[in-house]
């Protein structure tokens, strides 16, 4: 698989909708991870990442103006002891209860599907990330429907063992812009990882369309403490 640049990636997609970013950073200390979010509608528009504990949570940037919470409030990041759960919906508590409960990542989401936001079935995308003692891989996940059909949900698991330096994997909730939106196709694009948190976060918020990005995430885990830094974006000021 060729690598592509991730910033060319947003650069050229107007609505990828929601991403995932998990990777290792070119100096091969780091466990790197970005969650963005973007929205077409007032309602998905009106929203900011706040932090939650070690994880995060949307919030209404405007109380008086959210409509339907269901889809667009929840915890996209929660950790649990050397694990970190990133996802676009609240199956990020669905991983972590199941993980709590003997499962795994795999069969924590088989309790969940697809959104129910038809015609578009917007795709459940997870990823998490074990980071402890030098040890780093993750997975990630899509849950999607099939080509559009409510009735039957396709679902597929990468694994990452042993991650490259300087590499990561891209998975996001659209193909591009459209009605209805084109759920993401094929396994997660390998993408460089490049700079410091610092670098990396504006790199890739420069990138998302001016119109349609709301906030994004983005963490740099110290493969070998567990110590981590964090920065947040929102467009809502």
């Amino acid at each position: 698989m060729n690598q592509l640049s991730l910033m060319q990636e947003l650069q050229e997609n107007s609505y990828p909708g929601r991403g995932i970013v998990i990777g290792k950073s070119e100096d091969g200390t780091k466990a790197v991870t970005a969650y963005f979010i973007m929205g077409r509608s007032t309602n998905s528009r009106n929203r900011v990442f706040v932090e939650d504990g070690e994880g995060i949570r949307t919030q209404a940037y405007d109380p008086s103006k959210l409509e339907d919470p269901s889809l667009i409030i929840y915890a996209p990041v929660r950790v649990l002891n050397h694990l970190t759960i990133v996802t676009n919906g609240d199956q990020t508590d669905t991983i972590y209860t199941g993980i709590t409960e003997g499962l795994t990542f795999e069969q924590s989401l088989r309790t969940r599907e697809f959104e129910p936001d038809g015609p578009n079935y917007t795709p459940r995308i997870s990823g998490i990330m074990y980071v402890k003692d030098g040890i780093y891989n993750y997975r990630m996940s899509i849950l999607k429907s099939h080509n559009g059909n409510p009735d039957a949900c396709c679902r597929y698991t990468f694994s990452y063992e042993n991650p490259v330096s300087g590499e990561g994997h891209f998975i996001h909730t659209y193909m591009h812009d459209g009605n209805p939106l084109p759920s993401f196709e094929g396994e997660p694009k390998l993408v460089g990882i490049t700079g410091d948190i610092d670098s990396f976060t504006e790199k890739i918020w420069n990138s998302l369309n001016e119109e349609n990005k709301v906030s994004l995430f983005v963490r740099y885990i110290d493969i070998a403490t567990g110590q981590y830094e964090t920065r947040i974006v929102n467009k809502n000021q």
